[in-house]
């Protein structure tokens, strides 16, 4: 807000005089960083360190707002265009989970304006040149799942705060040159690379440089050819294109299990399952005279 100015009073008194100059404005952050701005006004505008594009062809539709926790939601939609929303960034997943913020402004004098909607973009659709997207409110935050669940497995993500474990570490990842793209979810690289066949299974292969840059895929198989070549195949293939040359970073996988956070990471004092919570057969188990019964633990 600049110093001394109340834009939301200020654009109180431009509405209160009856006749007005208002339009919209959308301003719009990648997870990456990026920033874009929009308005359906016949011009460009700018405020708040963006420059809102009039060429976008941007329109909305109406927002449903309340005073619970329902999710306030909304739509907007726009022209694809090289200058600003494209095609393949769409494709490539770049504006997913993107936030945003909905202004309303007066156009004649941009320091009066209110904001009326901030969230992120929901599912993104495209057609004929155009795309539409979902906006979902701040309160859509509050429909995620929290706690832990009661399980053999680990809860934690490989890496997160929970786990502990740094995957930057030589011992867990490699920074690699693909050197021939199969197909499209299949590479292969050159060899030997030091790590055992299967090592970055159920892994996260990183894209970082190339078209595909910023992109990352689940690995599906890691396998070592005859000739001592590396073949790593996704489970998707990414939304854009990986070339030879294109630099990648393999990440090690974790199948969530007990001996597998103890042998392979030497972790286990972070893991986040109960590895010795009765199974499934325990529930229709009977009294037999052959067996041991001392109250002793099962697992000597």
């Amino acid at each position: 807000m600049t110093a001394g100015i109340d834009h939301g009073a200020a654009l109180r008194a431009h509405l209160a005089t009856g006749t007005t100059t208002i339009c919209r404005c959308w301003a719009l952050r990648r997870r990456d960083g990026t920033r874009f701005g929009f308005t359906d006004h016949d011009r460009d505008l700018a405020f708040g360190g963006y420059s809102f594009r009039a060429a976008s062809g941007m329109t909305a539709a109406a927002l449903q707002q309340g005073t619970g926790l329902a999710v306030d939601n909304s739509q907007a939609a726009g022209a694809l265009s090289d200058a600003a929303v494209t095609e393949a960034d769409l494709l490539a997943g770049l504006f997913d989970g993107a936030a945003i913020e909905i202004w309303r402004v007066n156009w004649a004098e941009v320091e009066a304006r209110d904001m009326i909607f901030r969230g992120t973009l929901g599912e993104i659709r495209r057609a004929d040149g155009a795309f539409e997207a979902e906006l979902r409110g701040l309160a859509e935050m509050l429909n995620q799942p929290t706690g832990l669940v009661y399980q053999n497995a680990c809860g934690a993500v490989l890496g997160d705060a929970r786990c502990g474990v740094d995957l930057a570490d030589p011992s867990f990842s490699t920074a690699l040159d693909v050197e021939v793209a199969i197909d499209d979810r299949t590479f292969r690289f050159a060899g030997p690379i030091g790590f055992a066949e299967r090592w970055f299974d159920r892994g996260t292969l990183r894209v970082e440089t190339g078209a595909a840059a910023g992109l990352s895929g689940v690995i599906k198989a890691d396998r070592i050819e005859a000739d001592g070549t590396r073949v790593v195949a996704l489970w998707q293939a990414l939304r854009k294109d990986i070339a030879p040359g294109d630099r990648v970073r393999l990440e090690t996988g974790c199948d969530k299990r007990a001996v597998t956070c103890r042998d392979k990471f030497a972790n286990f004092a972070n893991f986040r399952g109960f590895p010795h919570i009765p199974g499934d057969s325990w529930l229709t188990s009977y009294p037999a005279g052959s067996a041991l019964r001392d109250g002793g633990s099962m697992n000597r």
